[in-house]
């Protein structure tokens, strides 16, 4: 009975997910869209292109060949404007295959913008490694994992940032998105029982205190949204009502969510193991033990967010140290402040999560444990 509860909430995600591909909350105006294929370059311009060291700048022009779509085989130039930043720019080469936007007037592409190397498919390719990889090592758990992956992606493109872009409540959107997420990962790789219920609430009270102690820091800091990258452009777009501060404090809960989940997982799954291999443990004991396997995972966990929030700043510590600067600059500045609360409030949410799991799932297996020792409640 369980599995076809289980099999048939997976179902329900995956018609949901079938939905949301075909959801736009946020349309373009018929201007910001333009066709797209896959172009190869057989010749390049470079006369008007300079270079002053590394950097290069002006225009590069291209003969693009479209290798897919209705004007399949059409060869046209383009232009590519080099700005001088190289995390933007890209330097193309004859042979290359890029991904073309471009216009049709009279019946033939125009007005061509390259938008990169072409490297959808290679994408789509390390997709479905990882989504074999997955099923191949969990089984039926993996495949559940990637309706749940798919699932998470599919809810904060399609449903959260283009409300966010409508100007919904960042803090209330932040944490329905969360809980909906929550719930459908956890029930989903969990199940639909008491272990996944456990990890839902602990996720949430995890979550919860997360988002608290993110608003207070960022006051505490001083901080504003603008510290992310591309912030004040999406300001300068148009939208210069949009909560910046707002959205920052809830990428800060959101981005350790996943972490927390996992914690609350594992030590749901441990509480669930021992209950059924020692059903006469007491409620106490059995809270033990979940802080027990909680305090294992904990100092490893919160060390994964250090990794991984401050691996992606690599360049920027290098060049501070390049620079001779002192640590009080580094730290005082407001991008690195941002990170710091970035990784030390989800860390508070990570490690109180173990608790709150644990003491949830003791109390729900105790609650069961005496409904079942009450007379006819036995088959209930």
């Amino acid at each position: 009975m369980e599995n076809k509860r289980e099999w048939l909430f997976s179902l329900i995600i995956a018609g949901i997910c079938l939905v949301l591909a075909f959801v736009n909350l946020a349309p373009m105006s018929a201007a910001q869209r333009g066709m797209h294929a896959r172009g190869r370059i057989v010749a390049v311009d470079n006369t008007h292109v300079r270079q002053n060291l590394i950097v290069r700048t002006e225009a590069q022009v291209l003969t693009v060949r479209l290798l897919d779509g209705p004007h399949k085989g059409d060869e046209f130039s383009i232009t590519n404007m080099l700005t001088g930043k190289m995390e933007f720019d890209e330097f193309y080469e004859t042979g290359g295959v890029i991904l073309v936007e471009y216009d049709v007037v009279d019946g033939k592409p125009r007005h061509g913008v390259a938008r990169g190397y072409y490297r959808l498919g290679r994408q789509a390719m390390l997709i479905v490694l990882f989504g074999l990889l997955l099923v191949s090592v969990a089984g039926v758990t993996g495949l559940k994992a990637v309706l749940s992956f798919v699932f998470a992606a599919m809810v904060l493109w399609k449903i959260y940032f283009p409300l966010l872009l409508q100007g919904y409540p960042p803090l209330a959107g932040g944490l329905g998105v969360v809980a909906l997420l929550t719930a459908v990962i956890t029930f989903s790789v969990g199940g639909i029982n008491r272990r996944g219920v456990a990890t839902f609430l602990g996720s949430m009270m995890g979550v919860l205190l997360t988002c608290t102690l993110a608003v207070w820091f960022a006051k505490a800091f001083a901080l504003h949204g603008a510290v992310r990258p591309f912030a004040e452009t999406l300001l300068y777009s148009g939208y210069i009502e949009l909560r910046l501060t707002d959205i920052f404090i809830a990428s800060v809960f959101i981005a350790s969510s996943g972490a927390v989940m996992d914690l609350a997982m594992d030590v749901a799954a441990s509480m669930d193991e021992i209950k059924r291999k020692h059903p006469a443990i007491g409620v106490m004991e059995h809270i033990r033990s979940g802080l027990r396997v909680g305090r294992a995972v904990v100092g490893t966990m919160t060390t994964t967010l250090l990794l991984a929030y401050s691996s992606s700043h690599i360049t920027m510590f290098l060049l501070f140290m390049a620079k001779g600067l002192p640590m009080e600059n580094l730290l005082n500045a407001p991008f690195v402040a941002a990170e710091v609360l970035n990784i030390l409030v989800g860390s508070f949410g990570l490690v109180t999560v173990a608790p709150f799991t644990a003491l949830v799932s003791g109390l729900l297996y105790q609650k069961t444990a005496e409904s079942a020792s009450v007379p006819g409640c036995e088959n209930a």
